[in-house]
This record gives C-alpha cells, sequence and structure tokens, in this order.
C-alpha cells in the first residue's frame, strides 16, 4: 500500500473516509483503504471483487478453521499474521451461476468425476 497526498480516494471497503492510502489492483485500478480498515485487516481476511466492488469481511480464525483444503488452509495460515486485503475476479453477488459452476466441478474433481 502506498500514501501519496496528491492521490485522495473514498476507503472501498468501509466507504465512509477519504484517504490517501492505496494500492494498484490491476493496471489503471487503484484500491483505496482507510487506516481502520487496514488496522481490521489483522484479525480479518478482506476481499473486494474487483468486478462489482462487494467486500467479503470474514475473521481469520472463521475462515482457517472452515477451509478443507490444506494447500489453500496452509497459504492462509502462512498469512495469518498480515494485513491482506485480497482482490477477486468475481464474487457471489455479481456473478452467482460462475461461482456455483465453479464449485460443482470442484466438487466433481475431488470425487474423481463420479456421481
Amino acid at each position: 500500500m502506498e500514501d501519496h497526498l496528491n492521490s485522495k480516494g473514498l476507503c472501498q471497503v468501509c466507504r465512509e473516509e477519504l484517504t490517501t492510502i492505496h494500492a494498484e489492483a490491476a493496471p489503471g485500478l487503484e484500491i483505496f483503504v482507510c487506516e481502520k480498515c487496514l488496522e481490521s485487516a489483522k484479525q480479518n481476511f478482506i476481499w473486494i471483487c474487483v468486478h462489482c466492488g462487494n467486500v467479503f469481511i470474514r475473521p481469520k480464525s472463521l475462515v482457517l478453521k472452515r477451509l478443507s483444503d490444506p494447500g489453500l488452509k496452509q497459504a492462509y495460515k502462512q498469512c495469518e499474521d498480515l494485513q491482506i486485503i485480497q482482490g477477486i475476479d468475481r464474487c457471489i453477488e455479481c456473478h452467482p451461476e460462475e461461482i456455483v459452476e465453479y464449485v460443482a466441478a470442484a466438487k466433481n474433481e475431488k470425487s474423481g468425476g463420479h456421481c
């Protein structure tokens, strides 16, 4: 995250505070996050859908407890002490059919392709 006085925007997590703290999520796409929300990222995983702007905040302990994929669980455990606000391509709100298809395919792959 960078803090530049010449660039100011509304925090995309709480949508309440103007801030200069931002990062470039993709070329030309800046994500602004206020200090309060950055502090919240110590105890929570925060995901921002870069397609629709929806924000998902979940306690780190709950996410780690519910993960079943060992590789993903290990990756998130390694980030447990970091402040991470992650951009996601799509979410259940803006692309529900794609998320349902992805979950179904992942379950099918896990069961070896059998019904």
